[in-house]
């Protein structure tokens, strides 16, 4: 398998492909201690400078299906709308990036990857690296021809409340929150209940980022799921946050530290924390 992460100079030389797709996701998340909103969504940024050729993909409300509560990823049919308008069909070669240490980028990619599309990888350090480079931007808004998407779900990438319920009943499943530290402890929350699931360990995706935004280099992420207590050759993985972001994130990072059998939880903690049902956890 081709590795997920490009760097800026091997996107700018392909940049004229017509088969390749570029995509944008720029935005900011804010600490749950902080007023709301805490979600924000740069469609400005983005129309006031881009990586040539860039589509612009609001990851508040284009890849969510709207009502869900926990902003689970969109239905098939409207995923391959979204696809058609953005100019990506199955067989089309695409490469993520944000400004945000590539959370909302991950997300886009596991939505693609859910969706039956592989073919996704993400640009090394994103935005800020590639300005940080002195490479080419452009304020163009792209005309592209309409894709042909047809959706496959691949529900090995996905795990379900339910599922992770049976899997803590039956044994063999290592549940990892990306989440902070302060949400994994139940000091802050953006949930009316806080604290983690029973069982789970915390991988706060910030122990995750390198330098400049970058992902860590593979050793170190070995070495830095290790010492938190990952089993990197576990039988199944599944990760959560709030509501999918940062665990798609802890996805792309354990990849590339060579684990496999990985599942995002996409409920995650905006589903589980908000069931008075769920068993939880705290830790004083």
């Amino acid at each position: 398998m081709p590795s997920p992460l490009v760097k800026p100079a091997w996107l700018e030389a392909r940049l004229e492909d017509p088969e390749l797709r570029v995509v944008e996701l720029r935005g900011q998340v804010l600490p749950p201690t902080e007023p709301p909103p805490h979600y924000l969504t740069d469609r400005a940024g983005y129309e006031a400078g881009h990586i040539p050729g860039a589509v612009f993909v609001d990851w508040q409300v284009d890849i969510v299906e709207p009502g869900s509560p926990s902003n689970d990823v969109a239905s098939p049919e409207r995923f391959a709308a979204l696809m058609a308008r953005l100019g990506i069909s199955n067989h089309s070669p695409v490469v993520v990036y944000d400004n945000a240490a590539s959370m909302f980028a991950c997300r886009f990619r596991w939505c693609l990857r859910y969706y039956g599309h592989e073919d996704v990888r993400i640009l090394d350090g994103g935005w800020n690296r590639w300005l940080a480079e002195g490479r080419t931007v452009s304020d163009a808004l792209p005309n592209v021809e309409p894709g042909h998407f047809g959706p496959r779900a691949n529900a090995s990438l996905r795990a379900t409340r339910e599922e992770i319920l049976a899997g803590m009943k039956h044994g063999g499943l290592q549940l990892l929150d990306t989440r902070s530290t302060a949400e994994f402890k139940g000091e802050a929350s953006r949930a009316e209940y806080g604290g983690h699931i029973p069982g789970a360990l915390s991988v706060p995706r910030s122990s995750l980022v390198g330098e400049s935004q970058r992902l860590q280099p593979a050793d170190e992420l070995r070495a830095t799921l290790t010492d938190l207590g990952v089993v990197l050759d576990a039988s199944e993985t599944v990760l959560y946050c709030n509501s999918g972001v940062s665990a798609s994130y802890g996805l792309l990072a354990l990849e590339v530290a060579g684990a496999a059998n990985l599942r995002v939880y996409d409920g995650s903690w905006k589903e589980w924390g908000n069931d008075p049902a769920t068993p939880k956890a705290t830790v004083s």
